[in-house]
């Protein structure tokens, strides 16, 4: 018997090393504050009490920008001392030779996410990393002005610039000298990229740089868009849009001095809070369409990620951590507890998400014409190809040469940059 205890206790202490051994430790950047690190941390628990391994937060700046960098440094010299990374959707063709291909690994998955996601974080073939939450924008309107008014919400960018026009006429006559129609991100920054893209686009005037690395963006149909909105300056837009980013845009919406606005889900919630004078008073659909051939609503994309270091020690793990913060669970709780958008279409279904966060039910639509920027083909030049976008179209906007004159200029300089190939 006592011999039998004794295998019996030697096949436990076994069993017990070769499941420490098995045992990963990993790390994941975050550059989550409060609540955000709060819930990260709450998800890392589940997956450690599931899986056996520990993972350790390393924090990270805010800025994205900041991040970026420091990525960019940290993969260049091979650090193995982080697994896993959160990334913008627009850095994935820039960092992507860094990271493990997640194709074979989330086959069984990737039907289950936006195929607009999936093809972000897609380079060359390769599944760079996976979705964890996601962004797209909308029209936000007052729909008390619009009802006042007599007006239904906006279709097309033209019908958006007459009812702009007619409801601040309206209201300044009515005693509200600070009403306008709309405010936007008008600023000479990758807002105003993502803005500009979505009016290109939405007049099927393409996407920039396609696909295929093709230039697109001197064509009629963009310049036609670009124009269009530099008429908003001055009169349905104030002329400080020029320099408004996110914020700004929101600062005069939420103030409840402008009758329309484009901006991310973020402002929604913001909008709805206690203190807000707009509160109950908006909605939002889907940006307008443009017009003539190819016209039709385009929002840009955005959204963040998780994708795996090759310089991982323990890439299997690593993976797992991976899929497992993109998996419906959590991204169901991220839904529900931060208002984080999800990436997968059935959660804008799910009653639970909706009974915490009914705005989103909105957004559904809104991500079937989500568009992404044009990072995937002009990889690690994206961020010249971006500046030089907004540089052409702010100078549009602030009165400075026609569109057509501007995107002229803009492709000569777009070729010298891509020389023999993106």
């Amino acid at each position: 018997m006592k011999i039998n205890k004794l295998l019996v206790g030697l096949m436990m202490s076994v069993t017990l090393v070769a499941g420490a051994a098995q045992a990963a430790e990993l790390s994941i950047v975050s550059g989550d504050t409060g609540n955000g690190l709060a819930f990260l941390r709450s998800q890392l628990d589940k997956f450690e009490a599931e899986t056996g391994n520990t993972v350790t937060v390393v924090p990270m700046p805010s800025s994205t920008s900041d991040q970026f960098g420091q990525y960019k440094l940290w993969l260049a010299a091979g650090n193995a001392d982080i697994d896993v990374y959160q990334t913008d959707v627009i850095w994935a063709p820039q960092l992507a030779d860094q990271f493990l291909d997640l194709t074979d690994a989330a086959k069984d998955v990737v039907g289950n996410h936006f195929p607009s996601i999936i093809e972000s974080q897609t380079v060359d073939g390769k599944l760079v990393a996976l979705p964890a939450f996601t962004d797209a924008p909308a029209l936000f309107y007052r729909k008390d002005l619009l009802e006042k008014y007599n007006k239904e919400v906006p279709t097309t960018w033209a019908e958006m610039t007459a009812t702009a026009q007619e409801i601040m006429d309206g209201e300044r006559t009515a005693g509200n000298p600070e009403m306008y129609g709309f405010v936007f991100q008008g600023n000479a920054y990758e807002g105003l990229t993502c803005n500009a893209l979505e009016w290109v686009k939405s007049f099927g005037g393409g996407q920039i740089v396609e696909a295929d690395g093709t230039i697109s963006i001197n064509n009629p149909q963009a310049a036609a868009a670009i124009d269009m909105a530099a008429t908003w300056i001055g009169t349905i837009s104030p002329e400080g849009n020029l320099a408004y980013q996110e914020e700004e845009s929101r600062g005069v919406w939420q103030l409840g001095n402008s009758v329309f606005m484009r901006n991310w889900p973020y402002a929604y919630a913001l909008g709805n809070s206690d203190d807000s004078p707009v509160k109950g008073l908006f909605d939002v659909a889907p940006l307008p369409a443009g017009e003539g051939e190819g016209a039709g609503s385009a929002a840009t994309l955005g959204g963040w990620n998780v994708a795996v270091s090759k310089y991982s020690p323990d890439p299997e793990e690593a993976i797992k951590l991976a899929l497992f913060l993109s998996s419906p669970e959590v991204q169901k709780e991220r839904a529900i507890n931060q208002s984080n958008l999800p990436t997968i279409p059935s959660l804008y279904e799910d009653a639970d998400v909706l009974a915490a966060s009914p705005f989103m039910a909105n957004w559904k639509a809104i991500f079937e014409q989500a568009v992404p920027r044009p990072s995937a083909p002009t990889k690690i030049k994206y961020n010249e190809v971006s500046s030089l976008f907004w540089s052409a179209v702010h100078s549009t906007l602030s009165g400075n040469g026609t569109a057509a004159e501007n995107l002229e200029g803009l492709e000569a300089d777009l070729a010298d940059l891509k020389g023999d190939a993106w």
